[in-house]
């Protein structure tokens, strides 16, 4: 009993030391570390762990931030951030719900497998989570959406499964919700009462659902990439309601529908809508003031519209188009002002351009595949294929069958 009662004694000293000789860490905090440590390992060529001595102050430790004032660690970043350096390996342990004060917690790309720890949904304070790049598998746990601090919540590039969890609408911190490249499903829950999300990424998933009702996506949106799921269904009253946005993609899904002419007038970058079922017309109201606008493969129809001509990267391969191609695009394409003008597979028929024009070595123009010679020989993609125009008994057939002008 006396020896046991030294050694308690030997031990509470040996402690006290210890976290009065290092910042006092927080005991909570020190136990956490330590078994997240053993749950991780580097990955050959990692030295990431090589300062995680727990003989020395663990504030000190790569990767671990402390506040000073309550000796508790608020931030974690696993890894070596540097470009090109191996990640670690293993599993995240639940401990990492113990870092109570945690506002920022990363994991660098690397091999650590396993579920997302429910523990996670303890950090109150927690404001940025980023863990991609890794082998994370199974759900997003719905407890997640404890997080009531969260301003980015990044999982992409792992292996979940399951849905986004529907209470995730009600995080009213959130600014960039960040799940691409996953092997998510179900539909995207209605973000109506968000005010702050800027940023939805959720390509390459198999989510599906449609975006009928122009409350699912919220208004402040800036940033939207739904490509690469199978969503089906039109979407003209939900764009309609999101003229803040600067990027979307929606190509490589399901949508039908027109395009809502609003689009082309938002303070968009970059407008991909390509391989869907897209329908109709597209008439810009204004000079479209777009870099690179992507509508192919889609069923749009009737004349191009000369407003697209101010667009630098355009293409509108692979669709229903009719009548001549505006002069405006030539006198375009002559001044470099445009890069890549994709015009193959429609039903055009004709171009003002004189065949001894010299295209410029900055830009692309391809014609092949419509109701006309192409006045010139120009290099276009190998998936064009080789004939350079559409078989006569086609153009004829189209004609007859939009009666003569192409339009539905």
């Amino acid at each position: 009993m006396k020896m046991s009662l030294i050694s308690a004694l030997y031990f509470f000293i040996f402690f006290n030391i210890l976290f009065t000789s290092f910042s006092i860490l927080d005991p909570t905090d020190f136990l956490a570390l330590q078994a997240i440590r053993k749950s991780l390992t580097d990955m050959p060529g990692s030295k990431f762990f090589t300062s995680w001595d727990f003989t020395s102050d663990p504030c000190s430790f790569t990767g671990v931030n402390c506040d000073s004032n309550s000796n508790r660690v608020i931030a974690l970043n696993l890894g070596d951030s540097t470009a090109g350096s191996p990640g670690l390996e293993g599993r995240l342990h639940p401990s990492l719900g113990k870092l109570s004060s945690l506002t920022e917690l990363t994991l660098v790309p690397g091999r650590v497998m396993g579920a997302l720890p429910l523990t996670i949904s303890n950090l109150h304070h927690l404001k940025f989570l980023a863990i991609s790049n890794n082998f994370i598998s199974g759900p997003i746990p719905k407890s997640f959406s404890n997080l009531k601090m969260i301003q980015t919540l990044d999982l992409s590039y792992n292996q979940l499964t399951g849905s986004i969890p529907g209470p995730f609408n009600k995080l009213s911190s959130l600014n960039n919700l960040i799940l691409c490249h996953n092997h998510l499903t179900g539909s995207i829950p209605s973000f109506f009462s968000s005010k702050t999300l800027l940023r939805i990424d959720l390509k390459h998933n198999n989510l599906s659902g449609s975006l009928l009702h122009s409350s699912s996506l919220p208004s402040s949106l800036q940033y939207l990439s739904l490509s690469s799921n199978q969503f089906s269904g039109p979407v003209n009253r939900v764009l309609m309601q999101l003229n803040r946005l600067n990027y979307l993609d929606l190509s490589q899904n399901r949508f039908t529908g027109p395009i809502p002419d609003s689009v082309f007038s938002y303070p968009l970058v970059n407008l991909q809508l390509q391989r869907n079922f897209f329908s109709g017309p597209v008439r810009p109201l204004n000079r479209v003031g777009i870099k690179t606008v992507d509508l192919s493969y889609n069923r749009l129809t009737g004349q191009i519209s000369s407003m697209l001509s101010s667009v630098q990267n355009l293409y509108l391969n692979n669709n229903r188009f009719i009548g001549q191609v505006p002069g405006s695009f030539v006198e375009r394409l002559l001044d470099e002002g445009i890069e890549v003008l994709y015009l193959q597979h429609n039903y055009l028929t004709g171009i003002e351009i004189n065949p001894t024009a010299e295209i410029p070595m900055s830009s692309t123009l391809c014609l092949q595949y419509n109701c006309m010679v192409p006045p010139m020989q120009a290099p276009c993609p190998l998936r064009a294929g080789k004939q350079r125009t559409r078989p006569a008994e086609q153009c004829i057939k189209w004609k007859h069958k939009n009666g003569g002008n192409g339009q539905n």
